[in-house]
């Protein structure tokens, strides 16, 4: 193994143990101290904001322009993804109905 590999593994190791650590920390943290009921209430929004932040930019841009037109297959399996979740309360559930419908739609447009 030369330095430069030495080095490398090195960074990686370390850019792995930063990330866990600022991951951890907070949740190991939030976990055992006595949270007042509105941050409680408002922590419940966090899941469902991130992942609506990482779902809908591909709705309306392909690549980094926005879309002229609507996709179509995208928006009906979001809509079908939304309806699940809202129905269902399950992420797991939305997320793999979500992507099989979208899979579904895109095969039988292409």
């Amino acid at each position: 193994m030369t330095d430069a590999d030495f080095v490398a593994w090195e960074i990686i190791v370390g850019l792995g143990g930063a990330t866990f650590m600022i991951r951890y920390w907070p949740l190991a943290f939030l976990s055992r101290a006595d949270l007042p009921g509105w941050l409680k209430r408002a922590l419940r929004y966090v899941p469902p904001a991130v992942m609506a932040a990482i779902i809908t930019p591909p709705l309306f841009f392909i690549g980094t322009a926005p879309t002229i037109g609507p996709d179509l297959p995208r928006l009906t399996a979001a809509a079908l993804a939304v309806l699940v979740a809202w129905r269902t309360r399950s992420t797991l559930l939305t997320i793999v109905l979500g992507m099989l419908a979208l899979w579904t739609l895109q095969a039988l447009s292409s």
